[in-house]
This record gives structure tokens, sequence and C-alpha cells, in this order.
């Protein structure tokens, strides 16, 4: 039991500890919560690309019927997004994603989502794991019952008709000319994870044509971790930049396609700080509301905001918090620096299935590199990064602590103006630059972060971050 414990977005952790008995133990204690709950009914299971993934996912099901509760899972690996979505369709009690997200080969993990499909909140996952324990089966006549379904279909039915919506309503049948989608072609990199076969077929059905990288199942993700940073994307980035034949846009998910990366024909690798803006920008020209983005994402958020008279609201790193604070402020668009976003009329979780459609439709009406070069130009230049440094999980409280101790009164020449302790310490300079340094919620690390109007200058503040806690460790 003391090995399992509940981080940023679930249990991760390396198949030497994350076992199959200790997924039973998962599936009965969220089935003895659900129950202490008075809760009853169906959950969902969904799985990603993992060799093991599909077998943990039979695992849970087991206990969960065992319980008395019924099942669906997909016919095979698919997006969490698509999980989220198919709990707050169908009306579930619940679901689950067995899934390590970015996570190398070796990893494996679960998340717990609640009946409103947004991540679940502290209060959720502290009261599962209170009730871990060995599985208690009912007797053989009170078992529920295991079927397969399709979650693609639901899901993107939905997200056609919320995108439709938000360029400003054109019908099914018309969705490709409206939208001028069918002169667009996308690259899309599955990273071999969960995204193929399902943001490229729901590209596809909206009018675009898609070349497809990666698009093959592989459980050892090409020998890598599916995370769609730059350095993992280099063959999606020189399809992009190549020549005049190369695609207009480019798409990348993550292993289990909750998260996004753009890659655009000037920039390459579009910042997903960036891209954000852009969404958000993009969004305020037909609707309206407030916008809620993560400590460690950029303020660039904050400028496009008050250019419309919009409220921020800052939280958290982890999409939960994100999740919370849209319910909170029926918020227009939420999301954080590592392209986990999600937008009003959607489902509470974060959805790259879902933003590559947007993206396309954006893209499609004026390139990103154009919106967001206004964006600069209106707003001014923001340059952001992050790097990591090594810490057991055992020793980040503290690190942390000990840190509060030596916080300095400048940072690489330029005075320490205010300290906000939301997640980890975020140092807000003079220069209007920023250094953050928290824990990781699912690697042994802690992230440092800075943004400035310059490279030299984020680098500069980075080294600083990391001597800090260097000095420290």
């Amino acid at each position: 039991m003391e090995t399992i414990t509940f981080g940023t977005d679930g249990w991760r952790a390396t198949l030497e500890e994350f076992t199959a008995p200790r997924v039973r133990m998962v599936g009965q204690a969220v089935a003895t919560y659900l129950q202490d709950e008075g809760l009853e009914g169906t959950l969902a299971i969904g799985y990603d690309a993992r060799e093991s993934s599909r077998g943990f996912a039979e695992e849970l099901a087991r206990v969960l019927c065992a319980n008395g509760f019924d099942v669906i899972v997909p016919e095979r690996d698919r997006p969490t997004p698509l999980v989220a979505h198919a709990i707050v369709d169908r009306g579930l009690v619940g679901g689950f994603a067995i899934t390590a997200s970015h996570n190398p080969p070796e990893y494996n993990g679960v998340k717990f989502i609640p009946a409103d499909g947004a991540p679940a909140l502290p209060a959720v996952t502290d009261a599962i794991a209170n009730r871990l324990a060995e599985p208690d089966p009912l007797s053989d006549s009170e078992h529920g019952s295991v079927r397969e379904v399709d979650l693609a279909t639901p899901h993107a039915d939905a997200a056609l008709e919320l995108v439709e919506d938000v360029i400003g309503g054109a019908d099914a049948a018309g969705f490709a000319e409206s939208t001028d989608l069918a002169d667009l072609t996308v690259a899309y990199d599955a990273m071999h994870g969960s995204g193929r076969g399902t943001t490229d077929a729901l590209l596809e059905r909206a009018g675009v044509a898609v070349e497809r990288l990666r698009c093959e199942r592989d459980p050892e993700f090409g020998g890598g971790a599916p995370e769609p940073a730059p350095d993992n994307l280099e063959g999606l980035i020189d399809r992009v930049t190549d020549d005049e034949t190369a695609p207009t846009l480019g798409i990348a998910n993550d292993g289990d396609a909750d998260r996004i990366a753009i890659v655009t024909p000037e920039r390459g690798y579009l910042d997903e700080n960036l891209f954000f803006a852009a969404l958000y920008d993009a969004l305020l020209e037909s609707d309206s509301g407030p916008v809620i983005r993560t400590v460690s994402t950029t303020y660039l958020i904050d400028r496009v905001a008050e250019a419309h008279d919009e409220a921020v609201h800052e939280v958290p790193v982890g999409f939960k918090w994100v999740a919370e604070a849209i319910a909170d402020h029926d918020a227009l668009v939420g999301g954080e620096e590592s392209g986990g976003f999600t937008i009003r009329g959607h489902v509470r979780e974060k959805d790259g299935v879902l933003m590559a459609l947007l993206a396309a439709v954006l893209h499609a009406d004026e390139p990103l590199d154009e919106r967001v070069d206004r964006l600069l130009a209106a707003h001014g230049t923001v340059v952001q990064d992050k790097t990591s440094v090594a810490c057991p999980d055992h020793e980040k409280a503290q690190v942390l602590a000990a840190l509060e101790d030596v916080i300095p009164e400048d940072v690489a020449g330029v005075g320490v103006e205010e300290v906000n302790t939301a997640d980890g310490f975020k140092l807000q300079l003079a220069d209007g630059s920023w250094l953050l340094i928290r824990p990781s919620g699912t690697e042994p690390v802690l992230r440092v972060y800075a943004e400035a109007t310059d490279e030299d200058r984020v680098e500069a503040l980075l080294e600083a971050g990391e001597e800090l806690l260097e000095a420290l460790l």
C-alpha cells in the first residue's frame, strides 16, 4: 500500500512496482469508495498502447464486476479524453484510464475519473487511498458484466459539433467547406500512442488531408518516451518545415493523446504557451469569458485577457486544478504550459484530440504563425523554458522546506519583488520575469521554469534556479 501514491494525475510507477495485485487493490478501493458514496451503475475502463495496459484493464474490470458494477471497455487502446467524455456522455458513475501518459515504456499508471469527467481532486484520491485493500468479491449472482463499446465515434461527433459552434455553426454536412479545411494538409505524429486512428481519423472526417507519422502501434514507442517535446519530434518538424511541398501544419499527441504539440512552417515547434495564447485570442473573437492557467504558464495569457477586459485565474500545476477553476468561473478555456487544454462546452479534462481539430480550424482561418506574430507585436516578446533537477520523491518536501529559508533577494542580478507559493516557489522579479521551482507530481525530479523577454535571460534564470537547488541536494 505504501508504494501506491496518487500524484498530479493518478498513480504511476515502473512495472517493478506497478503490479497486478496492486492494481486490483486500487480497483477494490474505488469500488468501496463508490459503494460508501451510495453510487452504483457502470464504469468505463480505457487503456493506452503499452504492452501491459490491456491486461491491467482486465484486472480492474474483474474486481469491479466482482463488486457488482458493470464495466464498458473500448475495443482497443484509446486516448484518455475519450474515456472522460464517455463517462459524462453515458452518465456513468466514473471510470479509469490505464496509462503512464508520456512516461517511458517501462512505466504504467492508473487514474480514476469521477462522474463529472474531470480529474479526481485530492478529497477523492485521498478517500481511495484510505480504502486500499485486497479484493472483496460479492457472490457470483451479484457480479456485474463487461462489454466492449465504441468510444471514438461519440467523442468525434461531440468534437465536431463543438468546433462547429465555436466557428459560428456550420451544419455537419458542410463542415469542411465552411472552415476551408479541404485545402489543409496536416502531418500527424501519434508517437506510436493511442492517438493513432483517433486524432487522424477525426481530422480526416472534418475534411483535412492527413499525412501519418508513427501511426503504427509500438508498445515500446520506438525505444523512447511518447513525450511530444522538440527533441522527440524531429521527423515531424523536418517534414513541416522542409519545402513548398510540406504539409501546412504539424500535430502530435503524447502517449494517451490528452496533450497536443503543434509544428508550424515558420517556427517549427510552436511553444505550447504561444499556442495557448493564440487559442484564447481566437476564441475571444466570437465569445467571452475568463481563462484558467497554471502557475507555470506564460503571462502572455494575462496580456491577451487584459486586452479583452477578461479575468485570469492562476492555479497550481495539475489539470485537476484547471478543471475545478473552469467550473468555478465558467471559463472560456483552461490550460497548462505542457500542452493540456480544454474549452467551454467540453468535458473538463485535457483533450489533445479535440485540440487537434480546433488547431486545424484556427490555422485554416489564419495561419498560427501570423496570429502569434500579431500577439507578440501587440503584447511584447515572451520566452519560456524549463529544466529538471533529479530529486527522489521522499526528499522533495525537505528540499522545498530548506529552499524557503534561502530565497535570495535577487536572481541573476534582478531583485525579487514577490514570492508566490501556490505551487512551490515562484519568484516574481522586478523586470517582469519570473523563476518557478516546484516538485514534479509524476517523476522523481524538481522542475525549474523561467520566463523573460529573451532566451539569454531565461537561460540565466534557469541556471540560477539549478544552483539554488544543487546547494540543497
